[in-house]
Formats: structure tokens, sequence, C-alpha cells
């Protein structure tokens, strides 16, 4: 049982990592990591085929598989459609949005199996949920600080340069070009880790069975941290606003997830530190 879960959460990393490669790619064409993005895709695909022949050739009959299993089917089944889009219409946005489906699928099976055991003997298989969920939404805030300092060398950067004030401590900066483009890749990585944080955090909910959960402070900050976020990524990609303004707004898309990292701890039903 610990080398299924340990594969089960193989399966999840790599399908999150795919789903990094692929929101990339859509946010600027890059067909490195397209193709990053669709070769972890297939594997995920791979691994799931091989559990699900494995799981036909256990069972005599259809009529064994449990809803568990049907939901991996389907999550199966999801990453199938989006292989084929893929492939003959290339249709990235719709890839994307259906494998964040699939992949709260496969979350919702692996971790409402009854007869799961955690990859570590002292832990329940919701500790591992949460685990996984505490991991990317780590992940998602360090990147989020990290473009909150590019984008204010950005504005320290362009101040300077507006009123004509050099120092040796430009001279050790980045230009206004690179700061732009570092703080930019650092949301494009930090908003699909706060989808899936998400993600996972609905589906724990779920197995929790407290919908009430769903209208907590936490949960509905953490929605407009990542609408924060994405109107970041519109103003960027859609808008065409200039640097000085994207990093105006980044700042302040941070000061919202700083502010929901610290103060809705007081008001949260769960979530709180110990």
């Amino acid at each position: 049982m610990v080398t299924q879960t340990w594969l089960y959460d193989a399966i999840l990393y790599i399908y999150a990592l795919s789903l990094l490669f692929y929101f990339s790619d859509f946010v600027g064409p890059n067909r490195s990591a397209k193709r990053m993005g669709a070769g972890l895709l297939l594997f995920v695909w791979v691994l799931q085929t091989a559990y699900l022949g494995y799981n036909l050739a256990v069972h005599t009959s259809l009529s064994a598989l449990s809803i568990g299993e049907t939901l991996f089917l389907v999550s199966w089944l999801l990453v199938t459609i989006s292989l084929i889009v893929n492939r003959f219409i290339r249709i990235e946005i719709f890839v994307f949005i259906v494998n964040v489906f699939g992949f709260a699928t496969l979350a919702l099976n692996i971790f409402s199996k009854p007869g799961m055991s955690p990859t570590l003997a002292h832990w329940e298989i919701n500790d591992e949920l949460l685990f996984i969920h505490i991991t990317f939404a780590a992940a998602g805030y360090a990147a989020f600080v990290v473009s909150a300092v590019f984008s204010g060398m950005h504005l320290f950067l362009h101040r300077r340069l507006k009123e004509k004030k050099w120092s040796q401590l430009m001279q050790r900066l980045p230009s206004l070009e690179k700061t732009d483009q570092y703080a930019m890749v650092s949301v494009v990585i930090g908003a699909p880790l706060l989808l899936l944080t998400i993600t996972l955090g609905i589906v724990w909910i779920s197995l929790e069975g407290d919908t009430s959960l769903f209208f907590d402070p936490k949960v509905i900050n953490s929605w407009f941290v990542l609408l924060a976020y994405i109107f970041y990524l519109v103003q960027r990609l859609w808008m065409k606003a200039p640097g000085n303004r994207l990093a105006q707004w980044n700042l302040a898309a941070f000061a919202i997830t700083f502010l929901n990292f610290v103060l809705a701890n007081y008001y949260t039903t769960f979530h709180q530190w110990s």
C-alpha cells in the first residue's frame, strides 16, 4: 500500500508540474514549455493507463469497480481528451482548464479511498492531502515574494531614471526590462500553484463534508488573491500596460496576499497557526 501511495503522489506532482508548463506556454508562447508540459502529461497518462489496466485485470466484473476507481477513470479520460486536443487542435487554454478538473478529480479519487494508507505511518490520509496542499501553497507564496521583490526593483529603477539620479546601486540591479520579465515569470509560476492549492483545498473540504468552510474568510480571500494576480496577467498580455503600472499592481496584489496570509488567521475557522 505504501508503494501505491508513492505512485499516487508521483502522479499528482508530475500532473501539477505539467500544468505549470502549460500555463507558462499559455501566458507567453513557449515551445519548450509546451513540449515539457505535453511530455509530463503523457507520462501521467501512461501511469494512469498502467494502473487502470492492472485494476481491469484484477477485477473480473466491472460492477466491482468502486466510485473512487470511476473517478480515476474520469481523470484518465480528461487527460486522454486533452492530449488529443493538444495534438490535433492545439487549444492551450482548453487543455489547461480541462486538466485542472482532471487534477481535482484525481485528488478526490486518491484521498477519498477508505483503504488508502498514507506514505508515513504516523499520518492519516487527510494529513497527506494537507501536506501536498501546504507544499503547493508555500511554493506559490514564495514565487509571489520573488515577484514582489523584482517589482520593487523595477519601481526603484523607474523613479531613479525618471529623476535622472544615478547611483552605483543602479548598476548592480537588472535592467527595467529584466525586472519586469522576472516579476512576470514568478507570477506565472505562483498563480497556477495557488490555483492547485485552492483546488486541493476544495477537495479537502468536500471530504470533510462541512460546506460552511467554503465561505471561510481564508478561502474567500484566497480567491481574491488569485483574481488579483490573474488581473496582473490580463493587464500584461491583453491590455499591454506599461511596466511601472504592472509593478504597482503586482505590489498591490502582494499586499492582498500578505493580508490573506497574516490577518485572515484571526478570522478563519481553520488554517490557524498553532
